[in-house]
């Protein structure tokens, strides 16, 4: 009986209150609310606001037709929705203290039409009419409708009277269904495939050159500082992927680093100087042929038999270049993420800045590998010069050639690959590591150079003390080695030419803006042809 009576006085409430809303009699619907109040049915007061008053207005508004045919009919739509709550929901916030213009004395508690009334119908409108928007199978469009429905969603709450209704918006079970329906796991997984699958392709056995513009050498370093930036641009950025985006960050600088590692060890191939600015690709096969074809030949289908693909001089170079700079820009990372971070309200920025830190140790334990191979490579291209001092003997021996007054040309050809790294890359390598690099391959030569000079000598020293005993022997005036040109005999000639070169390359060194007293084993070579110079000129004497 108590039951039929209350579903009676809830009728006659129902159209009440509804007359109340479509006159905007404040005190009617004052009366009706308190009234529900009493009987403990205010959820069915939201509800029938909701049926009523806010449901036709949704389904007016959420037309999917129009959001997809307008440039910004997400946006539009979503205006619309925010007005309904100060065009139609004046009264009942009034009424009910969610307006600021409410009196507290007139105030009917226990009532928040707008977390349960408005919000569940704006939701269920979307979830019904427009389920595309949930949609992440395009991560651009994804990225842009999440946006812009995060700021719909922040923009309602602001519309809430107070924080506790806030608080009781976000704990609302539609709320939580609006939030669940965005799949942001599917959409971090497309922009990973994405940015991982061109970082891949860009960090493959060919070494190709960065597009026009970039700040660097090689499209791999390139792609990776591309790949960090899309992570946190605005148009990929979500805050609620945050922490993957920052894993993915450290992954691509980690992938680069290993790339790096893979790149220092590869064989040197050699290159032309016309060839040298460009990219030189060279697939597992090439390189396969060019290194052992012997050994490939039996096994070749098997891919842990194939030699590692080459790299040239120039790539190892723009390798350095790029590493050096990447490490460089590491900085710049963090205050591209520090920004995003702080909005979300996190502090710990000294944790992420440690992080990037050891990622950038990381890189720089690369750089003694590269640095020997550059060494190396510009000595063994100097030094493939620097050996034909062997040559100068059979110059000179039995040529009746003029005394030497100037250097060999092999000297200048032994100093191009110098002259070319300082001369080619000074726009993109630091002054210090052309430094170091000449300084370390000029030394490496230098040496080599130095056994060389030091073994032409000795033969020289050998052959003319056994065509002394030969002449001794005879003691016959045919067997005088002296030669025409003023009596200077041919292994003097050899000896002299020997100290006009090493004098020339030591010119050359300090032309290069280098100490010859930096270059190990030069001091030496010099006091080694001085000396033999010298006592061939006593002996003579």
């Amino acid at each position: 009986r108590i039951a039929g009576i209350t579903a009676m006085l809830q009728q006659s409430l129902e159209g009440l209150l509804l007359e109340g809303l479509r006159t905007s009699n404040v005190d009617i619907i004052r009366h009706c609310l308190r009234t529900y109040a009493t009987i403990d049915k205010t959820r069915d007061a939201e509800a029938l606001v909701g049926q009523v008053l806010v449901k036709p207005y949704i389904d007016e508004v959420i037309v999917e037709q129009y959001v997809q045919s307008h440039p910004n009919g997400l946006q539009a739509m979503y205006n619309k929705l925010l007005e309904f709550v100060p065009h139609h929901c004046r009264l009942l916030r009034e009424v009910t203290g969610g307006a600021i213009s409410s009196e507290k004395a007139d105030i009917v508690p226990g009532y928040d039409f707008l977390v349960n009334s408005v919000w569940p119908e704006i939701v269920r409108g979307l979830e019904e009419k427009l389920p595309s928007l949930f949609n992440p199978g395009n991560p651009d469009v994804f990225h842009e409708k999440y946006t812009t429905s995060m700021d719909f969603v922040r923009k309602f709450e602001r519309q809430c009277g107070s924080q506790a209704s806030v608080k009781r918006l976000r704990s609302h079970p539609s709320y939580h269904s609006f939030n669940n329906k965005w799949n942001l796991p599917v959409y971090f997984q497309i922009r990973f495939r994405e940015i991982a699958g061109a970082l891949e392709e860009a960090l493959s056995d060919t070494l190709e050159e960065a597009p026009a513009g970039s700040s660097y050498c090689l499209l791999a370093t390139h792609m990776v500082w591309i790949s960090l930036l899309k992570c946190w641009s605005d148009q990929m950025f979500l805050p609620l992927l945050a922490h993957r985006l920052w894993k993915l960050s450290l992954q691509i600088l980690a992938r680069y680093s290993v790339f790096i590692g893979e790149v220092s060890v590869r064989p040197i191939s050699s290159e032309n100087t016309k060839e040298s600015k460009k990219s030189v690709p060279v697939s597992r096969k090439e390189s396969s042929v060019s290194l052992n074809p012997s050994e490939d030949q039996g096994n070749g289908s098997s891919p842990e038999s194939q030699p590692l693909p080459s790299i040239s001089s120039t790539q190892l170079v723009y390798v350095a270049a790029d590493l050096d700079k990447l490490q460089d820009q590491i900085p710049d990372v963090l205050e591209m993420i520090k920004p995003k971070l702080e909005m979300m309200g996190f502090k710990n920025v000294s944790c992420i800045a440690g992080a990037l830190e050891d990622s950038k140790t990381s890189l720089s334990a690369c750089v003694p590998t590269l640095n020997n191979r550059i060494i190396q490579d510009l000595s063994e291209s100097s030094f493939a010069y620097l050996k034909s001092a062997l040559e100068v003997p059979r110059l000179y021996r039995r040529t009746n050639k003029e005394v030497p007054t100037k250097a060999s040309p092999y000297v200048d050809s032994a100093l191009k690959p110098f002259y070319r790294l300082q001369n080619e890359y000074k726009d993109i390598l630091k002054q210090p590591m052309i430094h170091q690099w000449l300084e370390g391959a000029l030394s490496e030569s230098t040496q080599k150079y130095y056994e060389t000079v030091s073994d032409v000598l000795s033969s020289v020293k050998k052959m003319e003390e056994s065509l002394k005993r030969l002449k001794q022997a005879r003691r016959s005036a045919t067997s005088n080695p002296v030669g025409t040109n003023g009596g200077m005999s041919d292994d003097d000639k050899i000896r002299l030419q020997l100290a006009i070169d090493v004098e020339y390359f030591g010119e050359q060194i300090r032309k290069m803006g280098l100490e010859t007293s930096s270059i190990k084993s030069f001091s030496a070579l010099t006091e080694l042809v001085l000396t033999a110079k010298d006592q061939s000129t006593a002996e003579q004497s």
